[in-house]
């Protein structure tokens, strides 16, 4: 085996490989500029985030079987690249946890103590205690949004402190928390109790910018918040105002929107605490990420068991065209399911009906996992992750399978089924003309619709006249409908419901939404992005 390590990394990791017989190692002194010349027969690529790996590298390294990232993001490597060419992608998720739940932690005790501007008043010569007496974290209630691995780490380093914890996470189940004595919550609880907020959670459309004028404004005067997530989960213009009113008392912010940090609203404030983008940077994070990245190369390389992997897994070509559409389906059906459903989720059901009920479903199974839990998860989960993030979240996942009858024949149908701690939805749907992903009905209400693009979701009771305000409310606000599907349930009670999958050109504003939910009959109205 021959083993290209194009960055450096812990010497523990080096000495992994050098332990086996007949292994070669390329280390980074070793490569100057001949990376693809090395790769040519190499069987392994170990990168951190430097070296830029894309279809002209990937190109010679025609025996390359693996390529591991030292670390989370895998933006320097190109992922169809290396997935046309059969190479597993893997990166290192959680290694550096603690490191960035201590940071918070550290941030939060800053805050708390003016550690700070302590740290400067005594360095110009002043010895001002007036001005410097701080708050105890003790008896504090903290809210965490966003419980993944950091999220976690920083509960229980919170629970030492004799901090009361209050999350959100719609993807986590109770058993999980229980034993941290972790209460979960909605988004708006915590803006309305929480001393201290800290955001752990991906930067998806949902979370962007939700730091926001509006929400700050729901937040307990003097909370004290804090960012070791994604830079863009913050409105700074927003959130400078809020600091200079007092409505926010203290920001400790490790990330921005714009990196390196140049011009910024929050820069000249007082209260506020900024590092460069340092919480995972630790002598011994940078240790462990190297150290795993090394171990997961070398049990694939060994045994061919695949960890954290994230591109396709193996499939033949013929298999993966012929599935490629139900993968689509698949997923934004669990997207579909994801923004329709309140709660935090709990169970999947996914049914496999025809033809495809034969195939090697993992794929599917988790194509529609990854559809569910990616709109609030501070990692990302991909077609290979999904199953185990929903795992380590709690929650279940089962598949059942319906084969052709003997006759042949039958087309495929594909459900998925989501239970929650407040309610449960199915969804059912199909692949027509062999591309195009297609809703088939919600629930036990047929109703066909494309699953594409911008739509609003809206379930009401099936009376004369709520069409017409749906399509005058739209209209007033210049939103162009592009489709409009009905479906309804049999009239067995004047109560029966219907449902409405209206797309439309454009996003719907929270305000209109409103205005919907304001429709007498109208019982949920929801806007959607496929």
């Amino acid at each position: 085996m021959k083993i290209v390590i194009a960055e450096k990394i812990s010497p523990a990791a080096v000495e992994l490989f050098r332990d086996e017989d007949g292994w070669t190692l390329v280390t980074p002194d070793q490569i100057e500029g001949k990376l693809a010349t090395h790769l040519a027969d190499a069987d392994a690529l170990i990168v951190r985030s430097a070296v830029k790996v894309d279809a002209r590298v990937l190109e010679p390294a025609t025996r390359l079987r693996v390529i591991g990232r030292a670390g989370v993001g895998v933006d320097n490597i190109d992922l169809e690249a290396a997935t046309k060419k059969g190479i597993a992608v893997m990166n290192t998720p959680g290694a550096n946890a603690v490191a960035v739940a201590e940071h918070t932690l550290g941030l939060m005790l800053a805050m708390a103590r003016h550690l700070c501007r302590a740290d400067a008043l005594m360095h110009a010569g002043k010895w001002e205690k007036r001005t410097l007496q701080g708050t105890e974290l003790r008896g504090k209630t903290l809210g965490i949004v966003g419980l993944g691995r950091v999220g976690l780490e920083v509960a229980k380093r919170a629970r030492a402190f004799h901090m009361t914890v209050v999350a959100h996470d719609p993807f986590v189940s109770t058993s999980v928390v229980r034993d941290l004595e972790i209460r979960m919550a909605s988004l708006g609880e915590i803006y309305a109790t929480a001393d201290y907020i800290t955001l752990h959670v991906g930067l998806t459309p949902q979370t962007a910018g939700m730091i926001n004028a509006e929400n700050i404004k729901k937040m307990k005067r003097g909370v004290r918040l804090v960012n070791c997530a994604r830079g863009e989960l913050v409105d700074e213009a927003a959130l400078a105002e809020a600091l200079k009113s007092g409505q926010v008392a203290a920001a400790a912010l490790d990330v921005f929107s714009d990196e390196p940090l140049r011009q910024s609203p929050l820069a000249a404030l007082e209260n506020v605490v900024m590092s460069p983008h340092i919480a995972g940077s630790t002598h011994e994070a940078q240790e462990a990420v190297g150290y795993q990245i090394a171990l997961q190369v070398k049990e694939y390389l060994k045994h061919g068991v695949i960890q954290n992997a994230v591109n396709i897994p193996s499939v033949s070509h013929e298999e993966y065209l012929e599935m490629h559409p139900y993968i689509v389906l698949a997923e934004r059906l669990g997207a579909f399911l994801a923004q329709a459903t309140e709660g935090n989720a709990e169970e999947v059901v996914v049914r496999y009906s025809g033809p495809m009920a034969e195939w090697k479903t993992e794929l599917l199974r988790n194509a529609a996992l990854k559809g569910i839990i990616n709109h609030m998860l501070s990692e990302p989960a991909n077609l290979v992750n999904a199953a185990a993030i929903a795992g380590e979240r709690g929650i279940r996942v089962r598949e059942t399978k319906k084969p052709r009858p003997s006759g042949g024949g039958a087309a495929n149908v594909l459900s998925v089924a989501l239970k929650t701690t407040a309610e449960e939805h199915r969804v059912r749907g199909t692949v027509l003309h062999e591309k195009s992903p297609r809703l088939l009905g919600v629930d036990d209400i047929d109703v066909e619709a494309p699953l594409e693009r911008n739509l609003v979701y809206m379930r009401n009771l099936d009376v004369p006249g709520v069409i017409g305000k749906i399509g005058t409310i739209l209209g007033n606000h210049r939103i162009n409908i592009a489709n409009f599907s009905l479906g309804r349930q049999e009239k067995a009670a004047q109560t029966a419901e219907a449902i409405a999958v209206v797309h439309v050109d454009s996003r719907v504003p929270e305000a209109v939404l409103d205005e919907l939910r304001r429709v007498e009959a109208v019982k949920v109205a929801k806007a959607m992005r496929l």
